[in-house]
């Protein structure tokens, strides 16, 4: 299964090659059920997640992967008491995106508790 027929991802949103498109939702339900602690809408075009801090070094590594593949993402890491807040910014033609993102993380967080 394909990122585009998962339903939160926009054709016209993914550049990954076809054969890559089921890798990186995997990738984000792998960290989200292990890691992920809150998913919390702080704006119509931000979405803030909450990880243990362990999480850290496949996080960045994974978001600097998104951000190339998709450019209209902006992350925002910042480590605050003994937590890891990721910031996820979208343009506002992308909140369908978000929206998307949103429910995945708190279907794998739910999942795994």
């Amino acid at each position: 299964m394909t990122a585009l027929e998962l339903g939160w991802v926009p054709a016209d949103a993914c550049t990954l090659p076809t054969a890559a498109q089921s890798l990186r939702p995997a990738e984000l339900d792998e960290v989200f059920a292990a890691a992920l602690r809150a998913v919390e809408r702080i704006a119509p075009d931000r979405l803030l997640l909450s990880f243990a801090p362990a999480a850290e070094a496949q996080l960045r590594e994974l978001l600097v992967r998104e951000t190339a593949c998709c450019s209209f993402f902006a992350f925002q890491v910042t480590p605050a008491d003994g937590e890891l807040l990721v910031e996820v910014g979208v343009p506002l033609e992308r909140i369908d995106v978000l929206d998307g993102l949103a429910v995945r993380a708190a279907e794998q967080r739910a999942r795994c508790r």
